[in-house]
């Protein structure tokens, strides 16, 4: 079953949304995937940690999304749109770690219909000491498919009764990974009748063309410098490419992963920044330690909605989210 692109409806009241038993079935789904997470990546070495929810800075790599800025004792902080530097400055003492991490992203008020936006979402969090690109994409990978396995076997009935059929997991669950380019996802999107920046990251719109175009999972690597933060390591074969990727979900579902090797020498660190328009002086206590000696690494973020309506099928991740918050729209 294909996921078309609809306007989703907007959610019910609060009351009514907590009581459906669509959502009672997706929290089903998220508590399996959430101890499925957990299980394989303890399993993996990694140690879990709890991510801070408020910093001076914050990643600044989000697509068109802002920060909400918090007053904290006269300074002013941001809530976490993301805990990547953290992350980083975590491997000294942890050098497999992971989050289960809320983030706060105040999106612009357009993306309240595609589904795929929420202003409160959580993301698996991983990071990786010593990793390169192909060792996180191992892990990402692996998760994805622990998590199927494991809640076609602990909640089929659930699954089943909101529209999924365990033959759409079956190249998934059979390790079938596919990967390209930045560069070829371009040419293919342009095959498929879609004018897509070579420059840029990829839109909503082709992200889900080639989403419905895919039988599995695969990866989208090498992405153009410029087009993601400061911390993705650019290759230092190949100038103006960095050493990324995404995971994106067969079926319309999208990007369900981001992730990198992270650029760990202080000098390039602040030349990044510069020439993607940030201040260095915000990012004091980050560049003290990267100063002192930043461990090489890699990680990602898996969005754990995204992640949950693709294992449920269903339209919109307000409809996997408790409590869900549209960007633009006033909520509880």
């Amino acid at each position: 079953m294909e996921h078309t692109h609809t306007r989703t409806p907007a959610p019910p009241p609060l009351g009514a949304h907590l009581a459906s038993p669509r959502l009672r079935s997706a929290m089903l789904v998220q508590q399996e995937a959430l101890y499925a997470t957990r299980e394989f990546l303890r399993g993996e070495g990694f140690t879990e940690l709890l991510p801070p929810l408020v910093g001076p800075v914050t990643d600044p790599g989000g697509r068109g999304a802002k920060a909400l800025d918090v007053d904290y004792y006269g300074q002013p902080y941001k809530l976490m749109t993301s805990a990547i530097l953290y992350k980083q400055a975590s491997l000294n003492g942890f050098p497999k770690l992971f989050y289960i991490a809320p983030n706060v992203r105040v999106e612009p008020p357009e993306t309240a219909g595609t589904g795929r936006h929420l202003v409160e979402f959580h993301q698996i969090d991983v990071e990786m000491a010593g990793a390169s690109r192909q060792d996180v994409q191992e892990i990402a990978a692996g998760l994805l498919t622990r998590v199927v396995e494991h809640v076609w076997t602990a909640v089929p009935d659930v699954l089943r009764e909101l529209g999924r059929s365990e033959s759409e997991f079956d190249e998934l669950r059979a390790g079938k990974f596919e990967a390209c380019t930045h560069e070829e996802a371009v040419a293919r999107l342009a095959a498929l009748g879609h004018a897509q920046s070579p420059d840029a990251e990829i839109d909503w719109e082709a992200e889900r063309i080639l989403s419905l175009d895919a039988g599995c999972p695969f990866f989208v690597n090498d992405y153009p410098k410029g087009s993601r933060g400061f911390y993705d390591r650019e290759d230092p074969a190949r100038p103006g490419v960095l050493r990324n990727f995404d995971l994106i979900a067969h079926g319309g579902y999208g990007e369900l992963v981001s992730g990198s090797e992270r650029e760990a020498d202080y000098a390039t660190i602040v030349t990044r920044m510069r020439e993607s328009g940030e201040n260095p002086a915000k990012y004091a206590w980050y560049l003290e330690l990267a100063r002192e000696g930043l461990s090489p690494s890699a990680g990602f973020g898996m969005g754990l909605q995204r992640l949950v309506r693709f294992l449920t099928g269903l339209d919109a991740l307000w409809q996997v989210s408790a409590y869900p918050k549209l960007p633009g729209v006033i909520a509880p």
